[in-house]
């Protein structure tokens, strides 16, 4: 039996108190292959008591002929369409054996192995289709509608018709139309259906938003920066359903021997029956025989073994905002055993802050005037470590002189006239150890100094320690930063090898040595000059904060929400992944062993023979979706598959 799953996005576990979309939820006989299932059962317990009691053959007849059309005739549709193109469909050796059995008087038998066979294919339907409403359920987070505001008019306009640069309001109580950072206003935003996060972020301007999410109690004036189409909600759904078009090696491997083994099962089916019979068996009991073992030896667990694990780690990494592009990079990650990250945009935020400020003996500012002076000439730039400067005066509520004359130079800094002098803001040569450091001069003297660093990731000692604990070694820095930067953020991680000033040529070699050395190496990065590490490495994992578009092309994953803690819990997800699936290897194994056994030495019931092979399939069906729990993401380390 073929197990069609459609990967989807679990649902997201949050308090009760957090606001919940709408939830779709498959009703069961909404399902064809329920429908089918229903009709098969009805008809074969109606026909049940009449074959028992000995009722005319012609009042049960019918009823087992509707039970076999019910329930087989879309797999054996399927299984004729499979075998036109020179393939062996296993759904085709059940209806094979199930019409054996009525053809040698065994109508009974024949049709309890229709139901149950319909029933287990329901069973599954059911599955896939309950982890697809989670998906739909997903989409129905983003709002239909949105209050756009053109030349201080309110519109109410389709989320869909929303362009890059609009702007719209977002009342209190609304869920947000659109991605893109917050202009004015300020309020809480419940992020859990993105992030995950059970606590409401507070949101000012300059903070993004995503669509989807739940505005607080604040009015904000959120600006546009992506296509509807393009959110991170609809990139997140998109992502893990093309992903669950794409097979993992070990499922191929499954699919290749697949049809050597069912062509193996028909010869060793036609060697059970006619052995037997060439020494004199009775012809009712050789054939019956040989439909119990084609039943029990068809690989329909094995088949089933790989893809439920892999799509439901896919999937539910997906939901926590780590979308990983195929089954085939699932499986990759889990593989992995050694990390070298990116510093810039990886460990830290890629986002400079003022660590100290120097006003010189005799300039006469303290450090307040000299920030403010500096801030008030930077506030027109667009320049990150402007926006740094301005941000650290704002952070001590100085207030800011209007700034004339501005002028941008790249690689010299700024000038402006504040105050009537003459004011300017520029590197100042190397930087002192870690630190990027910034003059001051006023008329042309110098003043001051302030000095920037590229802030840490709250989480990046975790993260590197959860690492080393998952592959036993500690991950490597690589970095085209300075060497005294790079040891900072080495030694407020806990990594020890540390190479820096290097090109995005020389991180492909770091990587390949590893990969030399028999390492399969995980590459962690920001996506943009990191992206040929990212497609040397074994699984190359990129930082961003929407998914660049160079991350999606280049990286097997991508981390939404910037969040490094969850690069560990990737890897972990991906081991567990890779541990089903060796147990339900395991599983069908030992089920197809035990049963084809019992059949050939000693006399293993249809009904029994059914019931055993289509429980395993269901087994091991429903085993690899147990990661589409919350649980699975929040877990321990996982142990090597």
């Amino acid at each position: 039996m073929v197990w069609r799953v459609s990967t989807t996005l679990a649902p997201t576990k949050v308090p009760a108190s957090v606001h919940r979309a709408p939830r779709r939820r498959t009703r069961v006989l909404a399902l064809p292959e329920a429908r089918w299932a229903l009709a098969s059962l009805l008809a074969f317990l109606a026909a049940l008591p009449l074959d028992l009691g000995s009722a005319p053959a012609w009042t049960y007849g019918p009823l087992y002929a509707l039970a076999y059309a019910a329930g087989g005739w879309e797999p054996a549709l399927e299984g004729l369409r499979a075998l036109r193109e020179r393939t062996l469909d296993v759904d085709l050796l059940m209806i094979v054996a199930a019409l054996g059995a009525a053809s040698i008087g065994q109508v009974l038998d024949g049709a309890l192995l229709i139901v149950i066979f319909a029933t287990s294919g329901a069973l599954e339907a059911l599955a896939t289709a309950r982890t697809a409403d989670s998906v739909r359920g997903l989409l129905d987070l983003a709002p239909t509608t949105a209050t756009r505001l053109d030349a201080g008019r309110e519109e109410t306009v389709p989320t869909a018709e929303l362009a890059v640069g609009d702007l719209i309001l977002v009342r209190p109580g609304e869920r947000i139309g659109a991605d893109g950072p917050v202009v004015d206003g300020t309020g809480e935003v419940d992020q859990a259906t993105i992030t995950g996060e059970s606590v409401p972020v507070l949101k000012r301007p300059g903070d993004d938003v995503f669509a989807g999410t739940l505005n607080g109690t604040g009015a904000l004036r959120v600006r546009v920066a992506r296509d509807p189409a393009d959110s991170v909600i609809a990139r997140i759904v998109t992502l893990v359903e093309e992903a669950s078009r794409t097979k993992a090696p070990t499922q191929l491997f499954i699919e290749k021997i697949e049809q050597r083994y069912a062509v193996g099962v028909v010869v060793a089916t036609l060697a059970v029956f006619g052995i037997p019979l060439a020494f004199g068996a009775d012809l009712t009991d050789a054939l019956l025989r040989a439909m119990t073992f084609m039943i029990v030896a068809s690989p329909c667990a094995v088949v089933l073994a790989t893809m439920p694990p892999l799509l439901s780690a896919i999937a539910n990494a997906g939901r926590h905002g780590v979308l990983v592009k195929s089954a085939v990079a699932m499986e990759r990650l889990g593989e992995i055993d050694t990390t070298a990250l990116d510093k810039t945009g990886t460990l830290t935020e890629g986002t400079p802050e003022v660590t100290a400020v120097r006003p010189l003996p005799g300039s006469g500012l303290d450090e307040d005037a000299l920030l403010a002076l500096a801030a008030a000439a930077e506030h027109p730039s667009e320049h990150p470590l402007a926006r740094a400067i301005v941000a650290a005066a704002r952070a001590r509520n100085l207030p800011l002189a209007p700034a004339a004359d501005f002028t941008a130079t790249p690689g010299r800094g700024v000038t402006a006239v504040v105050g009537g002098r003459t004011v300017h803001v520029g590197r100042a040569g190397a930087p002192e150890g870690a630190d990027t450091t910034v003059q001051v001069t006023r008329d042309g003297t110098p003043v001051g100094t302030l000095a920037l660093t590229d802030r840490l990731r709250a989480d990046a000692a975790e993260a590197a320690a959860a690492l080393t604990a998952l592959t036993g070694t500690a991950p490597t820095l690589l970095t085209g930063d300075n060497a005294p930067a790079a040891a900072r953020v080495a030694a407020a991680t806990g990594i020890t090898d540390v190479r820096a000033d290097l090109l995005p040529e020389d991180k492909v070699e770091a990587v390949r040595e590893g990969e030399r050395a028999g390492r399969k190496v995980l590459f962690v990065g920001d996506g943009v000059n990191d992206a040929p590490a990212l497609a040397a490495a074994h699984a190359g994992l990129a930082m961003g904060r929407a998914g660049s578009d160079l991350a999606l092309e280049t990286a097997d994953a991508v981390v939404v929400r910037d969040e490094l803690t969850a690069v560990p819990a990737v890897v972990r997800l991906s081991r567990r992944a890779r541990g089903l699936v060796v147990q339900n290897l395991v599983i069908a194994g030992t089920c197809i062993t035990v049963l084809v056994l019992w059949d050939l030495i000693g006399h293993l019931p249809l009904p029994l023979g059914v019931a055993g092979h289509e429980g395993s399939t269901v087994l091991v069906g429903l085993n690899g979706l147990r990661l589409l729990r919350e649980s699975a993401w929040r877990s321990g380390p996982a142990q090597e598959a």
